[in-house]
């Protein structure tokens, strides 16, 4: 039987899978955790890489209040045209989001969980996000409920957390200097009354830390993210890793300002630039020997729907979901039934990647391990199920790679505008194009299920080898495959070794 992972077949067994080195936040990187912990986290596509792929998540937006302001962040209401936080086409009541979610949890099977973001923060709403919760609880016991939070309000509302079995938090801490705090928050509302400046920002820090530290002392998981603002707070970000790790903290997701003029913030309209992919990735790299960094992260809208980097919410507006009848008992069942069978295809991936049809990846490591070859940065298009399976043409984003002797990490991704919509503009947006070459900066292959004559030649020129030979296949089990072929090739040398050969 084959499981229809929103619109996708996965890869069975026979397909092989990642190296054991392989893949960011999956459960093989997280084997230092406890039993319990790594239970909660393995089909929480937030939370851990492997599970993006094949699990969908949901928001509900039902907090409009905020407590702070922050100079990135601008809330915008009935706006379908931006993706990035803070952003809803719909406010909904607690009533309106219960029977939201539950319609969405039956019509997309693979929906794990059901997170409260926005678009001003939950804790300073807490009667509607509590309310909501309260009854997914009772209704929808099998979906997982998480909360993000500035954290002006969380130490009030640890109790209340707990009580609701919310055993996943997200907790933004930018900063814990006050100084640099100051420069990212003009304000915050506190005690019934508006403070500002480092003042304000003090307080801020302080109510961050004590709330984290009280939900990991009650075993409740904490998720830092952090909003990586070049000039001010990205050098501090490498001690803020290292203090939220050693208060309990176990994943951290660095994410890169958003900061667009049109999108009226004030960052955007002073001309605060965001960091390039590369000082992201240099970043992350420096964060990760302190902790767990997270790299699949998208950012999402306050009332986003689906697999990590699409958006269904369209499929799911008021007057939609009016129309619908749900009968969610049924629909349990079958939730139940399509977990059981993306849980055995995970296991069985796992058990492949130990099987003679792996061991070219020991013989590649053997041969690397004589000389020093470099890392590759290769961008996928893909449309979830962790294969390769869409259309350069049709992609909205691209997962990136890193790819080397030591096995396949992800380091992020990247957005980008559509390329092709449909009837005879494809091809035409040479603008477009151009920027989605300029977005794929770094990267020197690009995998795809197909890709068309335009693209590929202007995509050749800038130095990027399209590559549209392993349609349907694994991306890992891909991507060692073009690695392999490069080594061949003898376009893995390091510099050195050119060096050597040369004088040679």
């Amino acid at each position: 039987m084959e499981l229809p992972l929103l619109g996708q077949t996965p890869p069975t067994a026979k397909t092989g899978g990642c190296s054991a080195s392989s893949c960011g936040s999956t459960d093989d990187q997280l084997n230092h955790l406890p039993e319990h912990i790594r239970a909660k986290v393995h089909n929480h596509p937030c939370y851990s890489e492997e599970a993006h792929h094949y699990y969908a998540r949901m928001h509900v937006a039902v907090a409009p209040a905020c407590n702070i302001q922050c100079h990135y962040c601008n809330r915008k209401y009935d706006c379908a045209n931006e993706s990035r936080p803070g952003v809803v086409s719909e406010l909904l009541t607690p009533a309106q989001a219960i029977k939201k979610t539950l319609a969405v949890a039956a019509t997309i099977p693979q929906m794990t969980v059901l997170g409260i973001a926005g678009p001003g923060d939950p804790l300073a709403n807490p009667e509607r996000t509590f309310a909501t919760f309260r009854a997914l609880s009772e209704q929808a016991p099998d979906i997982k409920l998480c909360v993000s939070t500035n954290g002006l309000a969380l130490p009030e509302c640890v109790d209340e957390l707990a009580k609701h079995n919310i055993d996943h938090v997200t907790i933004t801490i930018n900063c814990i200097d006050p100084e640099i705090g100051a420069q990212i928050y003009p304000w915050i509302f506190w005690k019934n009354r508006r403070i500002r400046g480092i003042k304000a920002a003090e307080i801020l820090i302080e109510q961050q830390q004590k709330g984290l530290e009280m939900l990991t002392a009650r075993g409740i998981l904490v998720k830092v993210n952090s909003v990586m603002i070049p000039g001010i707070n990205d050098v501090h970000l490498a001690e803020v890793s290292k203090v939220v790790k050693a208060k309990g903290a176990f994943l951290h997701n660095v994410m890169p300002l958003i900061a667009e003029a049109e999108h009226g913030t004030f960052y955007g309209i002073m001309g605060q630039r965001g960091p390039t992919a590369s000082e992201l990735k240099a970043l992350q790299d420096s964060c990760e020997g302190d902790m767990n960094m997270m790299r699949h992260c998208r950012q999402c809208r306050a009332d986003a729907v689906g697999l990590l980097g699409e958006d269904r919410g369209s499929e799911f507006t008021l007057d939609k979901i009016e129309a619908m009848e749900i009968d969610y008992a049924s629909a349990m069942k079958q939730r139940a039934e399509i977990h059981a069978q993306i849980e055995a295809d995970l296991a069985a991936k796992k058990a492949e990647k130990n099987k003679p049809q792996l061991i070219q990846l020991d013989a590649v490591k053997a041969t690397l391990s004589r000389k020093q070859y470099r890392p590759v940065l290769m961008a996928v298009a893909t449309q979830g199920g962790g294969i390769i399976n869409q259309h350069f043409g049709h992609a909205k984003e691209f997962l990136v790679y890193e790819v080397s002797r030591d096995g396949i990490k992800m380091t992020g991704h990247r957005k980008t505008d559509l390329y092709c919509t449909g009837g005879d503009t494809c091809g035409d947006a040479e603008t477009t194009l151009q920027k989605i070459i300029r977005s794929l900066e770094g990267c020197e292959v690009v995998l795809c299920s197909k890709i068309g004559y335009e693209p590929w030649g202007q995509l050749e020129a800038a130095g990027i080898q399209p590559n549209g030979e392993h349609p349907m296949e694994p991306i890992e089990d891909a991507l060692m495959a073009v690695y392999e072929d490069m080594l061949a090739a003898g376009k893995l040398a390091t510099q050195t070794d050119n060096m050597r050969q040369a004088r040679a």
